[in-house]
């Protein structure tokens, strides 16, 4: 009787060079955080980017929608469809601010209260546990490549 076997993995292309190895990286990063977000919408309700808002308005509650886009570094049109989202779903509820009543204010509901205390299957869980086997430096270095990465990407050629 003949066995069928399963051929062995494809073995990974490793690009030459430090900048498209570095690329590869940040494209595994990408399509890493992709799948944690569809995760936790399956699990959560709500995708990565949608927890992010929820966990920013949960700290400062009664933010603006500008506050809170300029936080994120997010688009305020890409914001608006989130800010939407969020509030069919009734996990935050916008209210006219008193002082200046062309802008709202966002705080979240009960429902939106339990989403930000979850804390297990969430990307944030998974970035804490590396960040607790990075010591100080590596995480400082980190995060002024990333900020030097998308002042780069920003500019123009």
């Amino acid at each position: 009787m003949k066995r069928s076997r399963t051929p062995p993995p494809a073995e990974r292309l490793q690009p030459s060079g430090e900048t498209l190895q570095f690329m590869q990286r940040l494209w595994d990063l990408a399509h890493a955080l992709d799948v944690r977000s569809k995760r936790m919408a399956r699990e959560l309700g709500v995708t990565g980017p949608q927890r992010l808002v929820i966990r920013l308005v949960g700290q400062s509650p009664s933010a603006t929608a500008s506050q809170i886009a300029t936080a994120l570094g997010m688009h305020p049109s890409t914001l608006t469809g989130i800010l939407g989202r969020l509030q069919r779903q009734g996990l935050l509820e916008r209210t006219i601010d008193t002082a200046d009543r062309r802008r709202s204010r966002f705080t979240l509901t009960a429902t939106g209260t339990s989403i930000d205390r979850a804390r297990k299957g969430t990307v944030e869980a998974a970035v804490r546990r590396a960040l607790a086997h990075a010591d100080d430096a590596l995480i400082e270095g980190t995060m002024r490549m990333i900020a030097g990465i998308i002042s780069e990407l920003g500019r123009e050629d």
